[in-house]
């Protein structure tokens, strides 16, 4: 199958041509800076019609979706588009069809196709970034729920009042106490410098005094997180994306302290796996969904 896959983010947009679940022509731009929906839309059909005409594109966003996946109800930082037919806007200036999905959820099933998840029906997308995404798939297909807002695991509460960011407006959640912007303010609370804040150096530095209560806290707390996503839906694996996972070691220090919040029967099973897609994965994501849209429909 041959699809077309668009990461479209704040600072740029990457669009790549997918053919068998393989990346075979790619081109990135900044995003127009304006960010409005008229611009935006005839930047990315525009960048999309360089690899020919007629095949189908999967667009994946940075917010959230109606339930049919038709309209935004809210895309972080990108004004003007909320509550606007950005399929059908897509679709009518392309022509060809068009699938639009939440950047996570997207990840989700690019992992399917040209990642870690191949051969799959059950398995949790969990990214960890600036915030924490993560895109869920039970029985085969991706959980969306009565809304269309199914999945959202950074907002599982974990805490108690720490409030989450712009657009939120809820308080405890995942992402508001392990997101990597969330790990930062407690680093400059601590007494670490602006010189020295980002979440690379501060893992670097883990094992300084100072610092190593910070990355208990996070490592704790991520793995209580992982460990009860585990008991909802009982997945054949546990993915983890973004780049916090690339620090030496990450992944191996997370995966000796998930286990002792599992209950005995989830232990044997239990595999946590490190995302093989990297920065390509939402366009793979794009391509899958495109893929997904049609297995539906058949």
């Amino acid at each position: 199958m041959k699809a077309i896959g668009v990461d479209l983010g704040g600072h740029k947009i990457a669009v790549g041509l997918v053919e068998d679940g393989r990346i075979t022509a790619r081109t990135e731009e900044r995003t127009e800076p304006t960010r409005e929906p008229e611009p935006v839309v005839a930047q990315i059909v525009r960048m999309a019609k360089a690899f020919g005409a007629g095949a189908p594109m999967g667009v994946c966003i940075p917010g959230g979706l109606d339930a049919t996946r038709e309209r935004a109800l809210m895309i972080s930082n990108f004004a003007g588009w909320n509550g606007l037919p950005i399929r059908r806007m897509f679709e009518s200036v392309l022509g060809a069809p068009v699938v639009v999905e939440n950047d996570a959820n997207a990840y989700a099933l690019g992992e399917r196709l040209a990642g870690v998840a191949r051969g799959m029906s059950d398995y949790i997308v969990i990214t960890l970034g600036t915030g924490i995404g993560g895109g869920i798939v039970s029985g085969g297909r991706l959980l969306t729920g009565a809304h269309g807002m199914a999945g959202e695991v950074g907002h599982i509460v974990l805490g108690s009042d720490e409030p989450c960011g712009p657009g939120c407006g809820g308080l405890g959640h995942f992402e508001a106490m392990c997101g990597a912007d969330a790990l930062e303010k407690r680093a400059l609370k601590i007494g670490c410098s602006d010189a020295d804040i980002s979440l690379k150096d501060l893992w670097a530095r883990r094992e300084e005094e100072k610092i190593s209560p910070l990355w208990d806290f996070a490592l704790e707390t991520i793995s209580r997180g992982i460990a009860s996503l585990v008991h909802v839906f009982d997945p054949e694996a546990v993915i983890i994306g973004g780049g916090m996972r690339n620090g030496e070691g990450f992944m191996e220090n997370l995966g000796e302290r998930v286990p002792k919040y599992l209950g005995l029967p989830f232990r044997e099973g239990f595999r946590l796996l490190s995302s093989s897609l990297g920065t390509d994965a939402p366009i793979f994501g794009g391509a899958a969904v495109v893929s997904a849209a049609i297995e539906n429909r058949a």
